[in-house]
């Protein structure tokens, strides 16, 4: 993923007003993110514990989202795959996110869910730069880059539910 800067992350939003991207918390630290290691930027609402945000490149240009997830993780003693990375993680280090759809549909409050790590450090996982708190990902035959595309491919379809 390229380098984004903050005006382009709050011009990639999709299901919020224009008022609500120019007020959420953008990272601060976007010049030490590892750009090239990223397949998305995602992080957590500093002032809203319920609250995450993604952004992604995709031929239009960057795509982002805005998420919420309970703040209360329930059953920690469960361990849950996240659908984009297929990373499990135990407790909650996997949640529901939901995004309100693009457009008139998200208007009316509609919205499409998933679950993904918590700490949407999908793409850090899946290149082993990051290892899950269960300290292992489950071994598979696929090639990094194979384990890429299917991430990626698992975010467009999710995000293409989003636009439609």
């Amino acid at each position: 993923m390229r380098s984004l800067t903050e005006q382009d992350i709050r011009a990639s939003f999709i299901n919020c007003s224009k008022g609500e991207a120019k007020r959420l918390a953008i990272p601060r630290d976007l010049d030490t993110r590892p750009w090239d290691h990223l397949d998305f930027l995602g992080w957590r609402d500093p002032g809203a514990p319920d609250r995450s945000y993604l952004v992604t490149e995709r031929a239009e240009g960057p795509v982002g989202i805005t998420l919420r997830f309970p703040s209360a993780h329930r059953g920690f003693l469960h361990r849950s795959m996240c659908s984009l990375c297929l990373t499990t993680h135990p407790g909650g280090g996997v949640s529901l996110m939901t995004a309100r759809k693009a457009g008139p549909a998200g208007r009316e409050g509609n919205s499409v869910g998933l679950y993904m790590c918590t700490d949407l450090a999908c793409s850090l996982y899946v290149r082993g730069r990051k290892v899950p708190d269960s300290g292992l990902r489950i071994e598979e035959s696929l090639t990094t880059e194979q384990q890429i595309e299917r991430a990626v491919g698992n975010l467009n379809g999710f995000l293409d539910k989003l636009l439609g």
